[in-house]
């Protein structure tokens, strides 16, 4: 009789980490950054890219106890790993790891000594830099398994569901399986049965069978309840192959049901229902937890965009992890995942183009593998600002991918993100095209082009209209299925006449073009929707969003900043102000929003960014500037505001979309009460208030959540502010606050939104800024009581 399923895959979380140069260890759990403790410098070699911390070579090691009886086929499964990384098992060599965003599954099973324990050491080398134009994050920074794969098995894709049809009545689903088989030569594939069954909850709503190695089960689900952004419904699918009567693998994941199709004229529909993107761009880091993938991370990241109005994100620029798209799945969100930043043409001293062109299909087949049972994942990026698609080569190339992700997936569209100016100055090069060595960087560089952009501000929209930009993309939108538009905003009414049968969509757009953006959106079927840069803040690429001080400042910014400040969510989860000007754009701004440069500054010159609209902040709370000219934004989707300070009327301002949903107003600052009133034809409709903060300053702690799970994983994030008895918190009374946790929870990180800081995410101990902090506290596993203790040397402690 055969053996009973194998068991799920065992994580790997407990390990022994260090730097390959030293023998001090310490005990970490993954997911673990092993970068964001190391000390920055400014003269860190991936400087402002990598936010000046430096690379790095480490080891890890963790102990698996196998199980007494032998299970066949165990494997590593990596989800990720930043940095060059060689694996060994039991001291024997078993593989390599290479990109940091692709999952490999290294077999072990001849090595495994079962019954016993068993020593897995992984080695890593991310000491060049920069690898990335962002912050990359270095080491386990994702998951790990102990995989196991019976002699007869599904393979690795090897289950695969598709919605055919879809109404109310019922759904026609496929589920095509494949097995493999590595056991004795006397058994036969021919000999196993296949059994697939699809569960709402715990009800059984549709069932097949199969036989042999390769088949399709048609399944017919009555009443079903199809899976969207709004009403993200799952199912779990449940695939199981017996042999002689009993199980010997098993496939459960959790789908949904949904369709999607895309054209010129009816633009993107999802189960059939016409859908407007309104989407952020975000990378893959997690703020003050570095790179590090923690699940509850992920999941509140995604909640908090959609609850502020988005309903799509696009990964920049890589593929995302395992937990973010269980989020998008569950709490309701599109996803354009990403393959690549970089094709043959380098963007970074120590990007990895130069081996492209041998690892792209590989790097494809484990995004789709990822990808293809989700149901938030609606469509494929092949690349991103790619400047050899505005060449013959690279032209090729683009078809050539585009080809290869339709075989490996013909349900989903694919783009790719095209900078139509970048195109254009690649297209004015008199020199032959020519693959640059890899120690080379490209001086047509996505960065480099960025940072014309910003001097030029909206000569951006001069250049994308040109005839010369229109041809130095029309070839590469000619081979996909969607135009991705970066900065292209200038060309959409043009080529909805030009291209009457392409589809386009803003795949990155300036956050001080989002109400343009999105009026276009809503007015032509063929653009389908628009991606902001940036949804959500991110470390590296520092200082490209911040404005600063001065008259003359380059796009990045020096030592010790740390962010690059486009985000419309701060570092630590709060929103910015950039933030409510989509909203009443979008239509769901139910309030005015009061922005106010900062006071403090006020009279200062200032060095802007094409990529922040303001540095203003949601405060009236300005402590010590009494007198100086405050500059007061006011943002609703309204005919008009008024504005009152301290029930004085200061005056009244069009707003709405005919003036950018934006009246500004100016007005000596003194504490006490700022209100916007909103009127429609003449009524008011609504209002809103800021309060300046009393002078008696208290330290406060608030936890998001209640309780988390004693799993070890999960995550408790706590804000500390600065603030008066009523909640308001003062911008100009920063100081030192110093946390520590008592009961089954550990400190993991610590910080602020602070755009320069020299201040470690690592440490007990932060200056607020503009009276805010944030704690998050990881679960040791047992149950019991956490205690977060902050204390401020002038105002005490506050548990």
């Amino acid at each position: 009789m055969a053996r009973p399923a194998p068991t799920a895959p065992q994580e790997l979380s407990l390990w022994r980490f260090g730097p390959t140069d030293s023998a001090t260890t310490i005990e970490v759990r993954l997911p673990h950054d092993a970068m964001i403790a190391e000390q920055r410098s400014p003269d860190a070699d991936g400087g402002s890219d990598t936010a000046y911390f430096p690379g790095g070579s480490y080891r890890y090691t963790s102990e698996w106890i196998a199980p007494q009886e032998r299970i066949a086929g165990a494997a590593l499964r990596f989800e990720g790993v930043q940095g060059e990384a060689s694996v060994a098992f039991n001291g024997v060599p078993v593989g390599t790891i290479r990109s940091g965003y692709t999952e490999f599954e290294i077999p072990v099973d001849e090595h495994v000594r079962w019954g016993d324990a068993n020593e897995i050491e992984v080695l890593v080398d991310n000491t060049a830099q920069p690898s990335n134009r962002w912050y990359p994050g270095s080491g386990l920074y994702r998951q790990v398994f102990v995989a196991f794969r019976p002699d007869v098995r599904f393979a690795n894709d090897g289950v695969r569901l598709r919605t055919r049809s879809l109404n109310t009545r019922a759904a026609a689903v496929e589920v095509e399986y494949r097995l493999e088989y590595s056991g004795p030569p006397r058994t036969a594939l021919s000999d196993v049965d296949v059994s697939i069954a699809l569960y709402d909850g715990d009800r059984l709503v549709a069932e097949g069978h199969g036989s042999g190695a390769h088949g399709n089960v048609q399944l017919s689900v009555r009443e079903p309840r199809p899976w969207s952004a709004d009403s993200p419904h799952l199912y779990r699918l449940v695939a199981e192959v017996r042999q002689d009567h009993a199980v010997v693998d098993e496939r459960c994941q959790r789908v949904g049901l949904r369709t999607i199709s895309v054209d010129a004229h009816q633009g993107l529909r999802v189960n059939g229902q016409t859908v407007l993107l309104r989407g952020g761009c975000i990378h893959h880091d997690n703020g003050l937890l570095g790179a590090a993938a923690h699940r509850a991370a992920e999941f509140r990241r995604i909640r908090l965009l959609k609850e502020a109005g988005f309903n799509a994100i696009r990964s920049a620029h890589n593929p995302i992890s395992r937990h973010l798209l269980d989020a998008c799945d569950e709490i309701g969100m599109y996803v354009l995942d990403e393959l690549a930043d970089y094709w043959i043409v380098s963007k970074t001293a120590h990007d990895f183009a130069w081996r492209f062109r041998d690892t792209w299909r590989e790097d494809a087949d484990r995004m789709v593998e990822k990808d293809r049972n989700r149901p938030s994942v609606i469509m494929y990026a092949s690349g991103n600002e790619i400047p050899e698609t505005a060449t013959p080569e690279g032209v090729g190339l683009t078809r050539e991918i585009t080809e290869y992700l339709h075989e490996l997936d013909p349900d989903r569209p694919v783009t790719v993100a095209i900078n139509l100016f970048l195109n254009t100055l690649v297209s004015m090069d008199q020199s032959p095209y020519k693959k640059r060595p890899k120690e080379d960087t490209s001086l047509a560089g996505s960065t480099e082009a960025n940072v014309m952009i910003n001097q030029i501000g909206r000569m951006m929209d001069l250049v994308s209209r040109l005839p010369r930009a229109d041809k130095a993309s029309r070839d590469a939108f000619a081979n996909v299925d969607i135009a991705g538009y970066n900065y292209g905003l200038g060309r959409y009414r043009r080529d909805v006449r030009a291209y009457p049968e392409r589809v386009i969509l803003g795949s990155e757009t300036l956050p001080g073009d989002v109400a343009r953006a999105w009026h276009l959106v809503e007015k032509y079927p063929a653009v389908i929707g628009d991606f902001i840069w940036a949804g959500w803040e991110y470390l590296g690429e520092v200082g490209v969003s911040v404005w600063v001080e001065g008259k003359k400042a380059g796009l990045s910014k020096p030592y010790p900043y740390i962010i690059s400040g486009p985000g419309m969510f701060d570092l630590t989860g709060r929103p910015d102000i950039t933030l409510r000007l989509a909203q009443a754009a979008w239509g769901n701004l139910g309030a005015p929003a009061i922005g106010v440069r900062p006071v403090n500054l006020s009279g200062v010159p200032m060095v802007r960014s094409a990529w922040r609209k303001t540095d203003a902040v949601e405060s009236w709370s300005w402590r010590g500037c009494e007198g100086a000219t405050a500059e007061i934004e006011v943002y609703s989707a309204d005919d008009s505001v008024t504005l009152f300070l301290n029930g004085r009327r200061i005056g009244s301002r069009r707003a709405g979309r005919r003036h950018g949903y934006l009246a500004r107003f100016t007005a000596p600052y003194e504490p006490g009460e700022l209100t916007a009133v909103a009127y429609r034809n003449g009524v008011e409709v609504s209002r809103t208030t800021l309060r300046s903060a009393r002078p008696a300053l208290t330290l406060a702690v608030s936890a998001e959540a209640e309780s988390i799970v004693a799993d070890g994983a999960d995550l408790l994030f706590a804000h500390l502010s600065l603030q008066d008895a009523d909640g308001v918190v003062e911008m100009l009374a920063d100081e030192q606050v110093s946390v520590t946790v008592s009961g089954p929870g550990e400190l993991i990180g610590y910080g602020t939104a602070a755009p320069a800081t020299e201040e470690e995410f690592t440490a007990d101990t932060r200056t607020t800024f503009r009276g805010h902090a944030l704690a998050i506290v990881r679960s040791t596993g047992e149950p019991g009581t956490i205690t977060i203790t902050a204390r401020a040397e002038s105002r005490g402690k506050s548990p």
